[in-house]
């Protein structure tokens, strides 16, 4: 992609973010930190595309003109599915964002709506739903329904399986695999709880997670600006969903951010729910930036799963 490309798939990214009207402040403020960490990597501007589209300069009908391939306008539709889907609530408002999304890109309206389906699937996929067998050792499960305390050595053993399953996810080109992150990090923290003998609902994990400082939506748009950075979404002229990307950066942060969402719960979770949401965005970060360096150690195994990942198993599992 062309610069003026790529600056088009991040505003249109960027509108779908704000399309509701109503992001609250939080949320806001994790998409302002995305703008502010990526800045002006790979020429995209990403602070002054967040802004133009804050205060209103940001026109669709131009950023969809610049896409002049129909794969690029179908990537460009599927990412902006997939931010309006991140925090798995699909309102009036961003219906009409995307209708009117569709029709500036020109795309055909069945497929369209296909697109929009499978990813509502997803979104809205149970929390307390299984995870793929590789992540959800044996001892966990069983601790999750019987044990008193968990055995804290596999509890670990799920986070860093977990971890390396979504940074193998970001290396997959397809929208659905990035779609796919967040639930199974809403899973991932679902399990933990259930394992001190919580019963936690979507609600409830959201909540935590956004007190922790990792909004739904933000990490989505977060998810999208680094593969653009790392050069990822070029794999579409190779063919929309087909081979491993050939960049770690999208991998590092999913890899990370889902380590730091395992270890925080464990601390919350396992020391009664005592935490502070300061405290909690302290361990966060704390976490995230120990999982930054460990990401390097586990490099070879992101990518060979990335290698041998069945994406359609793990999507269809999340829609049960």
């Amino acid at each position: 992609m062309n610069p003026q490309q790529t600056r088009a798939i991040v505003t249109i990214s960027l509108l779908a973010a704000f399309a509701d009207g109503r992001k609250d402040s939080a949320e806001r403020e994790h998409v302002r930190r995305v703008a502010e960490s990526l800045g002006d990597a790979a020429d995209l501007d990403f602070m002054r595309l967040y802004q133009d589209v804050l205060l209103g300069r940001a026109d669709l009908g131009a950023a969809a003109a610049a896409l002049d391939t129909l794969e690029l306008r179908q990537l460009a539709f599927e990412m902006a599915v997939g931010v309006v889907e991140a925090d798995g609530r699909h309102d009036p408002a961003e219906t009409a964002f995307l209708q009117k999304l569709e029709a500036a890109l020109k795309l055909d309206h069945d497929q369209a709506e296909t697109t929009v389906h499978r990813a509502e699937e997803v979104a809205e996929a149970p929390v307390a739903g299984g995870l793929p067998a590789e992540v959800a050792p044996a001892a966990v499960v069983a601790a999750a329904s019987a044990a008193p305390l968990p055995d804290r050595a596999e509890l670990d053993r799920m986070i860093l399986n977990a971890a390396i399953l979504n940074g193998a996810l970001e290396l997959l080109p397809q929208s659905m695999a990035s779609m796919a992150i967040i639930p199974l990090q809403l899973r991932l923290v679902y399990r933990i709880g259930k394992s001190y003998g919580y019963e936690l609902d979507r609600g409830h994990i959201t909540d935590f997670l956004a007190a922790a400082g990792v909004g739904m939506t933000g990490q989505y748009v977060e998810q999208i600006g680094r593969k653009l950075v790392g050069g990822l979404l070029g794999k579409v002229f190779g063919g929309l969903g087909r081979g491993v990307g050939g960049t770690a950066t999208g991998a590092a942060f999913s890899f990370a951010t889902t380590w730091a969402i395992g270890k925080v719960a464990i601390s919350y979770y396992g020391g009664g729910r005592k935490l502070d949401t300061a405290a909690l965005k302290a361990e966060f970060t704390e976490w995230f930036g120990q999982a930054k360096g460990l990401q390097q150690q586990y490099a070879g195994q992101i990518a060979e799963r990335a290698r041998t990942v069945d994406l359609a198993q793990i999507t269809s599992s999340l829609r049960g």
